[in-house]
């Protein structure tokens, strides 16, 4: 990725917050790199050069700055747009793909399921992100490391374990080599108390504006029974993974972080809880330059300044977003919710009294469950319960289904060859749980009708496509937009195949 070094030395020089996320300095007479929001002496312009990430950075040599500690840096993906296949294998790093617990966790595995091969795949990466794909998992455990030794009262050989670590010898010795010291020499904050729940606590950082309340309120309305909790402005729900199961609890702190308390059994699953953290909450996206493209549309420019924060609530799993999608197919978001509530109280997996909490009994059902239940008691039409049992199925069958193993079209082409899933519901899991940013419904009445015009026309759906094309890469943020402008004319709801989801 190309960096101005000029604009970028001036960034630093006045701690330009916009560009916090967007590259890092490393300075060649101390061997360390900084965020461009550092308190620390500006250094002088012979000795500094630019990364565009923290992976590159590190794998020049440089190690991460004790004071403004690159780790909580707000993760912007600087790289959207540029290109496809990096995007996905970054989301497949991000959810483990080369740890050294998950079975292929190597990079020919990993460019095989991108569809590229592992030579192109690191030329790729270090074309966009200036580090190999290798780099960029370690620089990964790194920081979460050195988070975890911040902001937490963990063991060391607990923090090697949540940060990705396959020994604690490893860990050891990354530190030493990086710090010139033992990890444990890196945490200055005195002992507390672990909290009462034994909760993992950190901190994830975004770029402001955040719409909070309007992302809560959709959760809130899809808050689905035993599973989620929407209360006091905090969002909790139960997870599972890998045959494990806990809570989770987010709230904002100030007006550009989270807080995120992890209750788990295994600590070694942190990374990707906290991966699918941020694509819940769309911690990645830049509501800024999103903003700027979105508003050369003059109908869309007003929306944009009523919500500059809006952000594309993803999905925490795959699967449950699919189920979600065909359950709502054709009622409300309130009787599709009760659906959802009724299959987990009869299919979900009860959650262990130490893991239990008010309005958290069950975790949502696996595909291989619901592949093999009787869901004839279900209240819905034959043709349905056929649909969700298939869906079941096929992903119980082939649990990659639903990851970003290729690029939009590929995927809705994909999703739309599953039982009951047409274009609308395609485009919208690639929206929430792909996270593909230029993923929009083009059929949705919705959306037509939010583009109604003084005359009463509403735009056909061939019609919102063509006029959609000035939005890219952005269609899915201008289609939360167009839905978000007629819940403030306080419009009713709109009956259609996924909105419910």
């Amino acid at each position: 990725m190309d960096l101005d070094p000029d604009a970028c030395y001036r960034a630093i020089q006045t701690r330009d917050a916009r560009f916090d996320g967007r590259l890092f300095v490393a300075v060649r007479t101390t061997g360390i790199y900084c965020r461009p929001v550092c308190p620390a002496r500006t250094p002088l312009r012979q000795n500094v050069t630019f990364h565009a990430t923290a992976a590159s950075a590190q794998e020049a040599g440089y190690r991460a700055c004790l004071r403004c500690r690159p780790e909580t840096s707000p993760q912007l993906g600087a790289w959207n747009g540029a290109s496809n296949t990096v995007s996905r294998a970054l989301a497949l790093i991000e959810a483990g793909a080369l740890d050294a617990n998950q079975d292929g966790g190597d990079v020919e595995s990993l460019a095989e399921r991108v569809g590229v091969g592992g030579r192109q795949l690191r030329r790729l990466f270090l074309q966009h992100l200036g580090a190999t794909p290798v780099g960029v998992a370690q620089t990964r455990r790194v920081l979460l490391a050195k988070q975890l030794i911040h902001e937490t009262d963990l063991p060391m050989g607990e923090v090697a374990l949540a940060a990705g670590f396959g020994s604690v010898r490893r860990f050891n010795e990354t530190f030493q080599q990086l710090y010139d010291r033992p990890p444990a020499a890196l945490r200055r904050r005195k002992a507390i108390s672990a909290p009462a729940n034994d909760a993992i606590v950190l901190t994830l950082r975004y770029r402001p504006p955040y719409d909070w309340d309007g992302m809560l309120a959709f959760l809130a309305m899809r808050a689905i029974p035993g599973v989620e909790v929407v209360r006091d402005g905090v969002y909790r729900r139960a997870i599972a993974l890998d045959g494990a199961a806990g809570t989770i609890a987010v709230r904002p702190i100030g007006d550009d972080r989270l807080s995120v308390a992890v209750r788990f059994p295994r600590p070694s699953a942190l990374p990707r809880i906290l991966a699918r953290v941020r694509g819940v909450f769309d911690l990645s996206a830049d509501p800024v330059g999103i903003g700027e493209v979105l508003s050369r549309d003059p109908d869309l420019a007003a929306m944009v300044a009523a919500r500059p924060g809006l952000r594309v609530p993803g999905a925490w799993d795959g699967f449950e977003l699919a189920v979600r999608a065909i359950l709502g197919q054709q009622i409300t978001v309130v009787a599709a919710r009760k659906l959802a509530g009724d299959l987990v109280a009869v299919h979900g997996e009860p959650l262990a009294a130490p893991w239990a909490e008010p309005g958290l009994t069950h975790t949502f059902p696996a595909a291989a469950r619901l592949a093999d239940a009787d869901l004839t008691g279900m209240k819905m039409p034959g043709a349905r319960i056929r649909c969700l049992s298939a869906m079941a199925r096929a992903i119980a069958d082939d649990p990659n289904l639903l990851s970003p193993n290729a690029g939009l079209d590929d995927m809705v082409k994909r999703l739309r060859a599953l039982p009951g899933v047409g274009e609308w519901t395609a485009q919208y899991i690639a929206m929430r749980q792909l996270r593909e940013p230029d993923a929009f419904p083009a059929a949705d009445v919705a959306l037509m009708r939010a583009l109604t015009d003084a005359d009463g026309v509403r735009p056909t759906a061939e019609q919102l496509l063509a006029r959609a094309e000035a939005w890219r890469p952005w269609r899915a943020y201008a289609a939360l937009h167009l839905w978000a402008s007629l819940a403030d004319e306080g419009a009713p709801p709109v009956r259609r195949t996924a909105r419910a989801a």
